[in-house]
């Protein structure tokens, strides 16, 4: 049984920085499997954010978060960071981590690609 369990949401003026954690446990995943990001606002439908190949590294994002967050990961302690700087209202929502165990890079911004998600942590950026 895979559980992701992610942390670090909360209220933030805009221009601040939050750093979330997905802490995954449950079961051994190749390093060529990708953890992701997404998030869902009110009204909207789940949008990817941005995903790391587990072993090598390999970070890819979404063209609205480039050069502010930064994903990473802790291979010991089986746990990925999203760090997200100089954050903006519209980055209000809450955000899901989520395994994709397909090694391919395609397809990588699909919400139907990924296997196993978190229950989610609420992000609100004040204006």
């Amino acid at each position: 049984q895979v559980q992701l369990v992610e942390s670090g949401g909360g209220l933030v003026q805009a221009g601040g920085s939050l750093r979330l954690s997905c802490a995954c446990s449950g079961r051994t995943f190749s390093s060529r499997n990708f953890m992701g990001w997404f998030r869902q606002a009110p009204g909207k439908e789940r949008e990817f954010v941005a995903a790391i190949r587990w072993s090598y590294g390999s970070t890819y994002y979404a063209d609205s978060v480039k050069g502010r967050f930064t994903i990473s990961r802790d291979n010991a302690k089986t746990t990925v960071y999203l760090q997200m700087n100089s954050l903006k209202p519209e980055d209000t929502a809450v955000y899901y981590c989520a395994v994709r165990t397909n090694f391919l890079v395609r397809g990588l911004s699909d919400i139907n690609e990924y296997d196993y998600w978190g229950q989610g942590t609420q992000v609100t950026v004040s204006s």
